[in-house]
């Protein structure tokens, strides 16, 4: 271990251990370092960097220009022959510091042959030949919130993700496609997996030879599923729930068409069609239905809610090209299916057969636009319902951000895995740091250096925050 030496503990506390960098050693801030101790290694994280220790006269450092940096490191595990343990101690002074190393580290990979495969470990910048992947089960059940800001690898690390959920079989996963980007139509993506026409399904507007349209038939549209998803007043929902009433699976067919209700106000029915039409394309025209995205139909797609479904319970992958119908139609058709889905799952538990069931996980890019504080207050949301009591029933959600201070702290806690990319902000990597499981408070300075493709991975099933790197996905899939 002499040729990886790092330094020596020169100091500090539990919450700052001083190691003095080693000549020829340069410390990066996320390094993982290792200081071995009678039985065990305690492993350390390099949270930030300076000359000098605090209080020294840094003028006179000046005279000593080869003088050493100092890390500042927190004690995050111990590591002995039972496994790794969360750190409780903190190493002696003087004790030699080592850069970590795989075999320091083995203990790490634990999730068996359905993993999903999240990265490698990652000590700084430097990518260790290690892959780190977590139990499927525990992480798509318990909820998922990838945050960072634009181009920081979220699709990346997504893709990565799924095709990992593809390759293990056991997992439904519906994908919000609203970038047209994951089934890969000129590039490579999801479509190449070798297990793609084994039951996977990808749905457009606009579908290339064999995959299917992206149309929902009105009759399968409930009020319920407006809720949470478009801005209504409490007149325009009671009017959306009297005419269900009165007119079954017709109800919004009646309203797009001008069929009048007597316990409704004339002006409530204009707005509410205004708002279909702007937010939907739908309205009606010389005693027919219009839809400008083709998305919805009179006629067509009366099965595909129960296709999609079906497939997600099959642990298949089902992707919904929504780039072409705007955002609350892609919302209204995610609202449609996960009320489905959840429905099915909670009369599955009741039978008693839910443990035969995969489970189902559902991807939201920009989630806020579902799970904000406003969005919240809204009778049946469904996606609200989910992240709060989803792992009962094996529904989870992978929620998608760039401003995480948009989700409440109520929903942030339960989102259980948490995989932070770079973020500049550093309001929202704060919130962020104190919403997980594991103790990341010194953690600010990484998470704000984090470069394309690298990450913390916190989650309740972890013992500390796990730094990986992702590959490119096109090379992670090639390769395979």
């Amino acid at each position: 271990m002499v040729d990886n030496r790092a330094g020596v503990v020169a100091g500090g506390s539990y919450e700052s251990i001083y190691v003095q960098e080693s000549p020829g050693s340069r410390i990066e801030i996320g390094d993982l370092l290792v200081v071995p101790e009678d039985g065990i290694s305690i492993l350390m994280k390099v949270a930030s960097l300076r000359y000098g220790f605090p209080g020294e006269d840094t003028r006179l450092l000046l005279e000593h220009k080869d003088e050493p940096a100092v890390a500042i490191c927190k004690p995050i595990a111990t590591i002995s022959g039972d496994g790794i343990a969360p750190a409780k101690i903190i190493p002696g002074l003087g004790r030699e510091v080592f850069f970590s190393t795989v075999e320091d580290l083995k203990s790490l990979t634990t999730a068996g042959q359905k993993g999903i495969y999240l990265g490698n470990l990652r000590s700084g910048s430097k990518v260790l030949d290690m892959k780190i992947a977590m139990d499927g089960f525990d992480l798509f059940t318990h909820h998922v919130l990838i945050a960072a800001t634009t181009g920081r690898g979220k699709s990346n690390l997504l893709k990565t993700m799924i095709w990992g959920a593809m390759s293990a079989g056991s997992y439904g996963i519906l994908v919000l496609d609203s970038h047209d980007e994951y089934y890969g139509r000129k590039t490579m993506g999801l479509k190449d997996h070798g297990s793609w026409g084994n039951g996977n399904l990808y749905f457009s507007t606009k579908p290339p030879p064999g995959s299917s349209s992206l149309v929902f038939n009105l009759s399968t549209i409930e009020p319920d599923h407006f809720f949470g998803i478009m801005d209504l007043t409490d007149a325009q929902k009671q009017a959306m729930i009297l005419y269900h009433r009165e007119h079954g699976e017709k109800w919004l067919e009646k309203i797009v068409l001008g069929s009048d209700q007597e316990q409704v106000d004339n002006r409530t029915i204009r707005v509410i069609r205004r708002k279909l039409r702007l937010s939907l394309g739908i309205y009606g025209k010389g005693g027919r239905i219009i839809c400008e995205t083709n998305a919805f139909s009179q006629s067509a797609g009366s099965s595909t809610v129960s296709s999609i479904v079906s497939a997600l319970e099959s642990g298949k992958v089902v992707i919904l090209d929504t780039s072409r119908i705007g955002d609350e139609a892609e919302l209204l058709i995610g609202s449609i299916i996960a009320t489905e889905a959840f429905s099915r799952y909670r009369d599955y538990k009741g039978e008693g057969i839910l443990d035969q069931k995969p489970p189902i996980s559902i991807l939201i890019e920009e989630a806020p636009r579902v799970l904000s504080e406003e969005r919240l207050q809204e009778e049946n949301n469904v996606f609200a319902s989910i992240a709060r009591e989803g792992r009962k029933f094996r529904v989870g959600i992978i929620a998608v951000t760039q401003i995480v201070s948009l989700i409440p702290k109520t929903i942030l806690t339960n989102l259980n895995t948490k995989i932070i990319l770079g973020n500049e902000m550093a309001l929202e990597r704060r919130m962020l740091l104190d919403s997980c499981s594991n103790d990341l408070s010194s953690e600010d300075a990484a998470v704000a250096s984090l470069d394309r493709g690298e990450a913390i991975v916190s989650s309740i099933f972890t013992k500390f925050g796990i730094p990986i790197y992702t590959p490119l996905f096109e090379e992670f899939a090639g390769g395979k």
